[in-house]
């Protein structure tokens, strides 16, 4: 029996090889399109699964609030780790680390700037690094070692047996290599080649032994089944028994959900990474339903040529569930050979994939998880698409069959098949629309005014003396006559990391805290970063001069609420600070937010970035060469390292901008696969009435009357999928923006443009069948009659 109708779906596929293409084209790219989105989604839900016993690692959260407002951070005070591991039950295991460290290493005349970390011992063991080479038990038993990654110990040495070898650090110190660990993979929290003892960084900073000062990040593994809850209420004011007046309330917040769901708004968590997850898992299964409409409306079109198959099986003694299984099986058959096609899809499109998600995800046959997704999904698509068409096939009447009576194919089936190419549609002008406010979305935010000129800006972190030889540096520069200005700064500008609530002054509420970016520059810093004061002056240029004075933002201006707040003091401490001038705000940090409160200050002895400002019209390449030039030359035995700002505000939008480009090119296939079925329900409609067609031709109808005939039924399904999507499209999107404070406002212009792109596409669809049918000669058509 299965080989009997395994040859009738054999041959039913061969004999409607067009059909049969579209069916089968439609699901293989549907099922590639799931499963490449698939394989994204199953990166990121398996985020940090490297770390084996994750389940028991946290990292430390620091909430703060300034002002009725909570603001969560990661960082922590240098003593906090080993405080809570002493006197917290529970805690198995506590790390700190740096925030990262780009450092040169030397090997003779090879020098290579490296990522990597200063980091507490226990973090080898914590993270169950693996080790190639040495032992996390003695990898720290020097105070200068360092434990690299195989791929920097084969970059330096070209071989991973390198323990009680050297590099030389920052042009300075010898470290000697004790360990060996195997390269992290790609979708771990952590990006490090080296790690060395956080005791180095500990003696270069100080202030790391103040409980006030919170500037590490601080890791814990607790014991297994420790009840996490009661940690956290004994976290919550421990930092107020070693220092009363700070703010700072801790929690432990676990890894499992770092990557999905690492973001918090007044102190509470809220959906990060997670919404994108669920989103585009959400249009995998809506491009393979709009494939799986396919089959069905085709399935059901053609039913007629099955009419007579089904009713001699039915006088044969077959029953309406033979029957339904027959083709249900059909279904699944084609979903297979759909699901393998797919796969070849899926090989030849990754690489572009991979590209387009800055990922490096594979397929693997052999994977039993990857063999089953794809079964499952094949056998989803073929209960899903075979379900109707068989339940309607298997309800012919085998009497009016063999009779020869025309079976209608119109009434309920006609109207479902309309329903699911209104749905389709639906579907496809809902993401048409998404992603065009997608896009505004994000060229609104980048086109704002920023407060500052990032374009020829770049920025470089200083290494050896660059700090000690600024002037010298900076007066080299311009000499080459393609350098505007440079100037040093604690971070660069987009990203200013330090701030305190300690600022007072006259008339502030003492009940009230207000968090205040601080940062040190040099008197250079706003004339290179392009900014404006609204009131007062620069720093002198003797910085100095200036070391009990200060610049503003407006945002802290309004806060003072003066109406000059020239020479108001602002106090820290016991040291007072009087304001010299005012500077218009600037967009840094969250680049959809308003700019917080800022103090500049006239001190640089915590300067670690160099910015420099290329002039306008000038040749990058022959600058960029002249720059590097003057900081070998005043700085030797450093490479030239740095970045563009421009290129790194573009960065933060990544997130953003893959969402944007996955929205795009899957709405475009979801367009795709529609305009699959409507051209073969057009070739079927056109086919059905090639008679009428050719009476309606010999009575003297046009090819252009006979074409829009044919179109018009389904452009009008078209149009009322326009009137579906809509509203639909409006409330997604306006929910959408509503989680960005600088967002784009949502113009009927989008609707209009997504309903006539849609009409168009669906018209060129259709016009395809439409004409030919037009031109056909009637001679042919009607030699039958």
């Amino acid at each position: 029996m299965f080989k009997n109708y395994f040859k009738t779906t054999f041959r039913n596929l061969w004999k409607n090889k067009g059909y049969s293409f579209l069916n089968i084209g439609g699901l293989a790219i549907g099922i590639a399109c799931a499963g490449l989105i698939f394989l994204w989604v199953e990166d990121e839900l398996t985020f940090n699964h490297y770390f084996s016993n994750r389940d028991n690692l946290y990292k430390v959260k620091d909430r703060q609030t300034y002002d009725g407002t909570t603001f969560t951070f990661d960082a922590t005070p240098g003593p906090f780790a080993a405080g809570i591991k002493s006197e917290m039950p529970g805690i198995k295991n506590t790390a700190r680390t740096t925030w990262g460290n780009s450092v040169l290493f030397s090997l003779d005349d090879k020098t290579i700037y490296q990522q990597g970390l200063y980091v507490d011992s226990p973090f080898l063991k914590m993270f169950q690094l693996q080790f190639v080479k040495g032992n996390a038990t003695n990898a720290f038993s020097q105070l200068h070692s360092i434990v690299v990654s195989k791929k920097m110990a084969n970059n330096f040495f070209g071989t991973t047996n390198v323990i009680g070898k050297t590099l030389k650090v920052d042009n300075k110190d010898e470290y000697i290599i004790s360990g060996v660990i195997k390269d992290l993979p790609e979708n771990v929290s952590f990006k490090f080649d080296w790690l060395s003892p956080f005791k180095i960084y500990e003696d270069q900073n100080q202030w790391l032994q103040y409980w006030g000062n919170n500037g590490v990040v601080t890791y814990v593994e607790t014991q297994p089944n420790t009840n996490v809850e009661q940690i956290n209420k004994k976290l919550y004011g421990y930092i107020q028994t070693k220092q009363k007046e700070t703010n700072a309330k801790m929690s432990i917040y676990p890894m499992n959900r770092w990557r999905m769901y690492d973001s918090f708004e007044n102190g509470k968590e809220i959906a990060g990474r997670i919404k994108y997850v669920n989103l585009f898992s959400l249009i995998a299964w809506i491009i393979l339903i709009i494939a799986c409409i396919n089959f069905m409306n085709l399935s059901t079109a053609r039913s007629e040529q099955r009419a007579r198959e089904v009713g001699v099986r039915k006088v044969l003694g077959a029953g309406k569930s033979k029957l339904i299984s027959q083709f249900i099986g059909e279904s699944i058959f084609t979903s297979v050979l759909a699901a393998i096609l797919a796969v070849g899809i899926i090989y030849l499109s990754l690489p572009a994939f991979n590209s387009l998600v800055e990922k490096q995800l594979s397929v693997n046959v052999a994977n039993p998880y990857h063999i089953g997704a794809l079964l499952l999904i094949a056998l989803i698509c073929g209960l899903v698409a075979g379900s109707y068409p068989a339940f309607y096939l298997s309800s012919f009447n085998p009497v009016y069959v063999l009779k020869g009576i025309k079976i209608k194919t119109g009434g309920s089936a006609g109207l479902i098949r309309k329903g699911l190419v209104v749905l389709q549609f639906s579907i496809s002008v809902v993401l048409i629309i998404s992603t065009i406010i997608i896009y505004q979305q994000i060229t609104h935010v980048k086109d704002r005014e920023l407060g500052y000129n990032k374009q020829n800006l770049v920025y470089m972190y200083m290494q050896g003396k660059m700090r000690q030889h600024f002037n010298v540096i900076k007066n080299d520069l311009q000499s080459t006559g393609v350098i505007e200005n440079a100037a040093l700064s604690n971070s660069q500008v987009l990203q200013l990391g330090s701030n305190t609530g300690d600022f007072t002054w006259e008339g502030k509420d003492p009940s009230k805290q207000v968090l205040i970016t601080v940062e040190g520059v040099s008197p250079e810093y706003t004339a290179t970063m392009g900014m404006h004061l609204k009131d007062g002056r620069n720093f002198y240029p003797d910085g100095k001069t200036d070391s009990s004075n200060v610049i503003i933002n407006e945002s802290l201006a309004k806060i003072l609420k003066k109406k000059n707040v020239l020479g108001t003091i602002v106090t820290q401490g016991n040291t007072n600070y009087t304001i010299v001038g005012v500077v218009k705000d600037f967009v840094y940090n969250n680049m959809y937010a308003s700019a917080a409160p800022l103090i500049l200050f006239s001190d640089t002895s915590n300067c670690n970035v160099l910015s420099i400002r290329i002039k306008a019209g000038a040749q990058l390449p022959a600058a960029l060469s002249k720059i590097e030039a003057v900081i070998k030359n005043d700085n030797p035995g450093y490479p030239f390292d740095y970045s563009f700002v421009d290129q790194q505000f573009d960065k933060l939008f990544k997130t953003e901008t893959l969402i944007g480009k996955l929205a795009s090119v899957f709405s475009i296939l979801a367009i795709f696969i529609s305009c699959l079925g409507l051209f073969g329900l057009a070739a079927y409609t056109a086919e059905k009435r090639i008679k009428e067609i050719g009476i309606r031709k010999v009575l003297g109808a046009s090819v252009k009357g006979l074409a829009s005939l044919l179109s018009k039924e389904f452009l009008l399904l078209v149009a009322i999928s326009c009137l579906i999507a809509f509203p639909v499209a409006l409330w997604m999107m306006y929910d959408w923006l509503n989680g960005y404070a600088y967002r784009v406002k949502i113009s009927w212009t989008v609707f209009a443009l997504a309903g006539v792109l849609a009409l168009l596409i669906a018209l060129l669809t259709v016009s395809f069948q439409a004409i030919k049918a037009a031109i056909a000669n009637p001679v042919k058509s009607l030699r039958s009659e």
